[in-house]
């Protein structure tokens, strides 16, 4: 599949890398849920194809002395026919995993599997999420919940913007399913990123409706400017004066007779 890439048109090829990116994500989220799973980034060169995961416990992904990982690497090689050393896997911790809407996900779906009640499991992922310095917060839980009468529940805090190009730049979203005895529930995360100029919490780019007031320079007064003019147009005039005046010097300097030459004998005395 992968040896056979450079050879297929450019719209099967974007197809492709999107089925790619599609099976590998869902790979990594069934085999990396307890360990924090925050989503992959795929970085293709020309010699050899990089997957970057993400999680909050990379130490529980690289596994003892790294086995884990390379049983990934194995696992990824042989499932899309990557050649020997084409693929390489490494893992990155989430810096906030508060703003993590993934990890936020699959916390909330292991606090429901362990028997939690949905009001105070939801409730505690938006407090955690808002004490991370988030915009806003906004959890659904949708599915038999109490009862057989199924039914949708949604908790929220803050700031959300759910439309424009700002809800996709700044909206981080995650969605899960979650096996419960009476059924299938499902579980939507979306956080409100904060503004960060630069770029690590959040996006770098501000807000459209965000308008910064500076402060005003400070005006000169009509009478220092008036005195700024007098002593320019002052100084100008004495400037020109100046000018006029050696003008006329050099005129007469030009006009005077030239002198007569002194003998020398007359100045010695004979």
């Amino acid at each position: 599949m992968m040896a056979s890439r450079s050879k297929m048109s450019t719209k099967r090829k974007f197809v492709a890398d999107g089925v790619f990116y599609a099976e590998l994500n869902e790979l990594l989220t069934r085999e990396l849920a307890e360990d924090g799973y925050a989503g992959v980034e795929v970085r293709t060169t020309p010699h050899r194809t990089e997957i970057i995961i993400r999680a909050t416990k990379t130490q529980n992904v690289l596994g003892e002395k790294g086995q884990r990982i390379r049983e990934l690497t194995s696992v990824v090689q042989k499932r899309f026919d990557f050649a020997d050393g084409a693929v390489e896997l490494y893992a990155e911790r989430v810096q906030n995993r508060g703003l993590c809407a993934q990890a936020q996900a699959e916390s909330l779906k292991f606090k429901l599997l362990a028997g939690l009640a949905v009001r105070r499991a939801c409730y505690g992922v938006v407090r955690f999420v808002m004490e991370a310095s988030a915009k806003g917060c906004e959890v659904i839980v949708s599915g038999k919940l109490r009862g057989q009468r199924a039914k949708a529940m949604k908790f929220g805090d803050g700031y959300m913007i759910k439309t424009g190009h700002a809800g996709q730049v700044y909206t981080d979203m995650a969605v899960r399913h979650v096996a419960m005895r009476q059924g299938m529930i499902g579980i939507r995360v979306s956080i409100m990123l904060p503004h960060d100029p630069k770029g690590i919490n959040g996006p770098k780019i501000p807000l459209d409706d965000v308008v910064t007031i500076l402060e005003p320079k400070e005006e000169p007064s009509p009478e220092s400017i008036l005195q700024a003019q007098q002593a320019a147009e002052a100084a100008a005039a004495a400037a020109q004066a100046a000018a006029l005046q050696q003008q006329l010097l050099a005129q007469q300097a030009a006009a005077a007779p030239p002198a007569a030459p002194v003998d020398p004998a007359m100045n010695a005395g004979f």
